[in-house]
């Protein structure tokens, strides 16, 4: 029998990650008071604007001139699931969509034959800290679904699964389900012409939450890439195996996992599917199969820019609104707490 854990390493930035993801990378940033434009109101001086991704007094501008983020770039051939657990997130597109959404929620989008779209991070409080926390997970797409129409789903916080579960010594484990299934307990439906639409590839995405001293494990399961990443607490034992924070694990799936917690509360992030196994040609935001293919939608790009770009800004953020989705179709949806 293979050994349950077939490698560890630690977390950079990005995260490692095994076929069909393609990338992971967690975002904190401590970003100061905000301003009235909703950049920091903190000097800029001595940043590499642009291009700032070394942390100085705790948070970046990535490639933010006023507000930190991301400014329209282009997409094709793959999805971005983006979780927010802290902060904001500010979304516009070469269809006309935008959204805003934070706190919980996630956006799943289809990028497909091809789509710019921008991700800020406004700072809308004036008076006090704007952190902000954030997974973005670049799931693949297979060939036949490459050049699908782009589009993008909301799963509001209030609407995501959670389960809380309880060992034998009442220690606490909390699972959130962004995709895939535990026990009787299913994701929210993902875009349609997603690898993770078709519940055989067992594509899950869950965010476990463990109490000090908590036991659980993580059921086996057979046919999939199983990557588990420790990214806050302390120290827990996998397999018997002692894994300090900051490290991932690829896993034998077939087998189960125990996951004895140490003494502080542990945050893990678990990412699993049935390997695409077709062959990965990627430059930068393009994923395709092969090196034609590439060039191809260079060359789209170059042409028409996927659409082009309808916003005032590159770098657009939506003023003080409450969190809401506005769809390419004109389809508008907004976060209400009490929604069911």
């Amino acid at each position: 029998m293979k050994p349950i854990i077939q490698e560890i390493f630690e977390l950079g930035f990005p995260w490692q990650t095994a076929d069909p993801f393609l990338f992971c990378v967690h975002h904190l940033d401590h970003y100061p008071n905000g301003d009235q434009e909703m950049g920091p109101k903190e000097s800029l001086n001595g940043r590499n604007l642009g291009q700032d991704f070394e942390i100085k007094d705790g948070w970046r501008m990535y490639h933010g001139q006023k507000v930190p983020g991301f400014p329209g770039h282009p997409h094709r051939g793959f999805e971005t699931i983006t979780v927010v657990k802290q902060g904001m997130v500010d979304h516009a597109d070469s269809l006309g969509a935008a959204g805003r959404y934070g706190k919980g929620d996630v956006q799943w989008m289809t990028a497909g034959k091809g789509i710019q779209h921008s991700e800020m991070f406004p700072l809308l409080h004036q008076e006090e800290k704007n952190t902000l926390e954030l997974f973005q997970i670049w799931l693949n797409l297979p060939a036949k679904n490459k050049m699908v129409e782009p589009h993008f789903k909301m799963f509001w916080q209030n609407h995501i699964p959670k389960i809380q579960l309880r060992d034998e010594q009442d220690h606490s484990i909390h699972l959130e389900i962004i995709a895939g299934k535990y026990s009787d307990t299913e994701a929210m439906s993902p875009p349609p012409n997603s690898w993770a639409a078709q519940s055989d590839h067992q594509v899950a995405i869950w965010l476990i939450e463990l109490a000090p001293d908590a036991e659980w494990v993580l059921p086996a399961v057979e046919g999939v890439n199983r990557s588990l990443y420790y990214y806050q607490g302390e120290q827990l034992t996998l397999a018997g195996t002692e894994i300090q924070v900051n490290h991932g694990v690829h896993l034998d799936s077939p087998q189960n996992a125990r996951i004895k917690n140490g003494l502080k509360t542990s945050f893990l992030v678990l990412l699993q599917g049935q390997p695409i196994q077709e062959p990965v040609a990627q430059y930068g935001p393009f994923v395709m199969n092969t090196k034609a293919e590439i060039v191809q939608a260079m060359n789209d790009y170059q042409k028409d820019q996927f659409g082009g770009w309808p916003w005032p800004e590159y770098e657009q953020v939506h003023g003080r609104k409450e969190r809401f989705a506005r769809h390419a179709d004109g389809h508008v949806e907004r976060f209400a707490m009490n929604s069911q």
